[in-house]
This record gives structure tokens, C-alpha cells and sequence, in this order.
């Protein structure tokens, strides 16, 4: 899995971080996200960390079009974890916010989540946890610092 000297090139980290995605969508997946689909689900995150975008910017969040992204979020308000409202420049636009009830569902899925993972992490020794909570901490430091540079590339390119 390695070279010889015992550094593991990009593309063999990145081979075996996609099979272990991959096994967290399995593991995840047993746990129901119901009452949403995966892509409302998606919806969730992004108003998470995006509160109060309008709908044009989600759609492009999500690769969609804003009909289509409309009717999702029709979906989640109806079952409460979505709240639509006008904004503050200009009340013909709205703003969609995550409601109390749509933050409880998501922390009560990371917590179903987590505690599948705990398990499976139960199973590993105690230095390769420690190894895999490391590479884990940079890994998510490097993907924020390029997600960030991603969002500030394409503000300069608008």
C-alpha cells in the first residue's frame, strides 16, 4: 500500500479514503434519514453552514436548478426543518433558514452516526486511533483551507 519509504503517495491515500467513505455510507446508511431523502439531506447541511442563503445560491450549492431546489425545500418545510423568510434588503426575496426542529434532527443523526463509528472504532488498537484521529484533524484542516480558497476563487471569477 506503500512505497518503500514507507510514504504514502496522494493517490493511494485518496484510493483508500474513498473505500472508507464509501463503508461509512453502509454503516450510515442502516441508520434511517427518514422523514428525508439523501438529496434534502444534502439541503440540510448546506443551510447548516449557510444560514439564511436564498434560493438561487443553493441551487447552485447543489448543482441544480431553481425549480427543482424550490420543491425540496418545499418538502422540508412541510415536515418542519426548513423556515422560509423575506429578506432584509429586499422582502420579495426569501431566505431560507435551518428551523430548531431541522438542527435537532441533524444532531440526532450525527449521534446515530457517531455511535456507529464508536464501534467500529472500539475495534481498532489504541495507537492507530490516535493515528487515524491525527490524519483526520489534518485532513479536515486541508479540505476547509481548500474549500475556502474554491469559494474565494469563484467570488473572484463572478
Amino acid at each position: 500500500m506503500t512505497t518503500s519509504s514507507s510514504r504514502p503517495w496522494p493517490d493511494e491515500v485518496a484510493r483508500v479514503t474513498s473505500e472508507a467513505a464509501e463503508l461509512l455510507e453502509v454503516l450510515w446508511g442502516r441508520a434511517s434519514t427518514a422523514p428525508v431523502s439523501a438529496s434534502q439531506l444534502r439541503v440540510l447541511f448546506i443551510l447548516e453552514h449557510n444560514d439564511g442563503v436564498n434560493l438561487r445560491t443553493l441551487a447552485d450549492a447543489l448543482g441544480s436548478t431553481p425549480p427543482s431546489t424550490s420543491r425540496l425545500c418545499d418538502r422540508l418545510q412541510a415536515v418542519g426543518f426548513v423556515d422560509r423568510r423575506p429578506g432584509v434588503v429586499s422582502r420579495r426575496e426569501l431566505r431560507l433558514h435551518l428551523s430548531r426542529r431541522g438542527r435537532a434532527f441533524l444532531a440526532e443523526l450525527r449521534a446515530r452516526r457517531e455511535r456507529a463509528l464508536q464501534s467500529v472504532l472500539e475495534q481498532m488498537p489504541t495507537a492507530q486511533r490516535s493515528a487515524l484521529l491525527e490524519g483526520l484533524e489534518a485532513f479536515c484542516a486541508a479540505a476547509e483551507a481548500q474549500i475556502q480558497e474554491d469559494d474565494a476563487s469563484d467570488v473572484r471569477t463572478a
